[in-house]
């Protein structure tokens, strides 16, 4: 069966003038336009595709593959907005609506939300909608502290930084430990820091004891090879500095300094840290 809003393998059952028909089960005939149609493409063929409807909303199979799928959270960009809402580019010819009822705040042209991308049950028409929440944390949470996840950067507070784990949950990450620049829609990998009483979770992008460590001491050699074996950086140096140069804390600049040093794989002088 033919999922819509999703990639399909569908197999080719005949050619015509303007593209081919594939097989789309109980949906009927889905067909490719010719555009679309790969060179050599025959009845019995099967293809990859993609299933959406059309402006007139009619089923139609693409070899090209959307910025978004149904069940995808992404960040788009409006290119119109009209009576029935915003339109957004998906990378398709038929832009992505966002109907009113579904923008967590009113969209304006050129500018860029993040959604999430569903199928509506009653029209079967792919829309988006920015009003998260109803679209997060809707399963149990079932993580272990120090897994790592994937995490989609949703937005700043007060706090720090909302994150989207996993497509599924909410994640906090403190702004007191983010120690790179972090942008809304940003994909990145983050670990479980804590999971508290009321099952929020709060987040980290580094690992948690020695493995961290770890990571870290491999980036500061790395560092330390890109700039000729040596960094004007110390213990002594202030916490702003190390943040610019290295992403990390001081604390875990120490931690590390320590290990490589201990490793016989630094020297440290007076004005900086040199490769041995």
């Amino acid at each position: 069966m033919a999922a819509i809003g999703l990639i399909n393998e569908l197999e080719v059952v005949k050619e015509v003038d303007f593209g081919i028909y594939l097989d789309g089960g109980p949906h009927g005939e889905i067909l490719m336009p010719k555009r679309y149609v790969p060179e050599g493409c025959k009845p019995g063929d099967t293809l990859e595709v993609f299933i959406y409807l059309d402006s007139e909303d009619r089923l139609l199979a693409t070899n090209e593959k959307p910025k978004a799928m149904v069940g995808d959270f992404a960040l788009l960009t409006v290119v119109s907005v009209t009576p029935v809402g915003a339109f957004l580019d998906w990378g398709l010819p038929k832009d992505l609506l966002v109907p009113f009822r579904e923008q967590q705040q009113r969209m304006e042209a050129g500018k860029s939300y993040l959604v999430y991308v569903y199928l509506d049950d009653e029209s079967q028409r792919i829309v988006a909608t920015s009003k998260l929440d109803k679209c997060v944390d809707n399963i149990p949470v079932d993580y272990e502290v120090g897994e790592e996840v994937d995490l989609i950067i949703a937005g700043q507070t007060d706090l720090g930084f909302k994150a989207i784990i996993d497509n599924s949950h909410w994640g906090m990450i403190y702004k007191n430990e983010v120690f790179q620049p972090l942008a809304t829609g940003q994909r990145l990998k983050g670990f479980i820091k804590n999971i508290r009483e009321d099952e929020k979770i709060d987040l980290s992008l580094e690992k948690e004891g020695y493995e961290k460590i770890d990571d870290i001491s491999q980036s500061i050699l790395n560092k330390l090879a890109a700039n000729s074996g040596f960094l004007s950086l110390t213990d002594k140096s202030s916490p702003e500095l190390i943040k610019s140069n290295l992403h990390i804390s001081k604390k875990n600049f120490k931690k590390a300094i320590g290990s490589l040093y201990k490793q016989r794989l630094i020297s440290i002088e007076e004005n900086g840290i040199r490769m041995l």
